[in-house]
């Protein structure tokens, strides 16, 4: 049976070793063990090697444990061969409801359609599944993402100047969508001349290192005459800004980003990257741990939004996002105690640090 909901609203997320449930009591069962009335969510994730996906995980099962479900957790190490054995897992361990981060949005058709077999609606969440029935896919706006990355640039540079694009992985949804969103706002400055593209180039699986030898493919081919690098996220930011080092020429170009992840913060208030795209996990895992559990139930969800995966138009619910620069990174991720005051300014004198005010941790 095939739960096609209205429009939608919400997702899931979470994850901890293979093959664990995690129950409101907080201990982690065998898989294969016994089952009660509990609901239970199915958790396919494409990685766990990014700390935003750790993030993404905690909040999740908090979320999941308050609303009284379980999550049997299975993380494929970016491998499509083996999500799809985990998503076979899952359906054995007769779910509720699928939720799945795709590590290739088109390789997980197949598992949309072996989850509708065994009457189990399914969610993708942060990245869309294609060309398939999905019945829910909850995100970020991540046209808003790449355009928000862009004007930065564009504002920074007033208009003009030299960049490096680097994209995040081709298997990604989420990847051509960021740069759908950067060429909405570069396009006519590109087409006029006054902002030139020298490199580009896709960073495979998103990898940090993939990213770095884009950057020093770059420097290389082209030299140092550049402004900026419009990297798609806070990896490939940090192999871009690895390879800027190398070159003693870190804080020197204008480096995007996006995840607000600890790191990048860190080298926000650095100077050595100069924005990131905070992406309020909470509310994001929040809505789709509600989500999962409604759909695991078969109550109905209503949304408002859809989004077009080749196929068909998917009820979905895309979450706004925010610019976070060092002026701003203060009242932004440490107020919503995304990351903690004391660890995004560490290795910046106290001296030199924003006042702290009760609302940060």
């Amino acid at each position: 049976m095939n739960v096609r909901i209205l429009l939608v609203v919400g997702s899931f997320i979470l994850s901890v070793a293979t093959g664990l449930i995690l129950g409101r009591g907080g201990a982690g069962t065998a898989a294969a063990g016994g089952r009660d009335d509990t609901l239970v969510v199915g958790l396919s994730l494409d990685t766990l090697k990014e700390a935003r996906w750790q993030a993404d995980r905690d909040l999740f099962v908090s979320r999941v444990r308050a609303l009284g479900g379980e999550v049997i957790v299975l993380s494929a190490n970016s491998d499509d061969t083996v999500q799809i054995s985990d998503v076979e897992k899952l359906i054995t361990n007769k779910v509720d409801v699928l939720v799945i981060v795709p590590h290739d949005g088109t390789a997980m058709a197949k598992a949309v359609s072996m989850a509708h077999q065994a009457g189990i609606p399914v969610i993708a969440y942060d990245r869309l599944i294609k060309d398939s029935d999905l019945d829910m896919y909850v995100s970020f706006d991540n046209l808003r993402v790449g355009e928000l990355q862009a004007q930065f640039v564009v504002d920074q540079l007033k208009g003009k100047g030299k960049i490096v694009r680097i994209y995040g992985s081709k298997t990604d949804n989420n990847a051509a969508q960021f740069k759908q969103g950067q060429d909405n706002v570069l396009k006519p400055f590109i087409d006029r001349g006054d902002i030139q593209v020298v490199h580009e180039d896709w960073a495979d699986d998103w990898k940090p290192e993939n990213a770095k030898r884009i950057m020093n493919a770059a420097i290389t081919a082209k030299g140092t005459a550049f402004d900026a690098v419009l990297a798609s996220n806070d990896g490939t930011a940090g192999g871009a800004i690895q390879a800027l080092t190398e070159e003693g020429l870190a804080g020197q170009k204008l480096v995007t980003g996006q995840d607000a992840e600890l790191v990048a913060c860190q080298r926000i208030v650095a100077g050595t990257q100069a924005m990131s795209i905070y992406k309020p996990l909470k509310r994001l895992a929040g809505s789709a741990a509600e989500l999962a559990v409604k759909m695991g139930r078969r109550q109905v969800v209503v949304a408002t939004q859809t989004t077009h995966n080749g196929r068909i138009a998917v009820p979905s619910l895309l979450n706004e996002v925010v610019t976070v620069t060092r002026a701003n990174i203060a009242d932004t991720v440490v107020k919503d105690g995304f990351h903690p005051y004391d660890e995004v300014y560490r290795g910046v004198p106290v001296a030199n640090r924003p006042p702290r005010t009760p609302a940060q941790p």
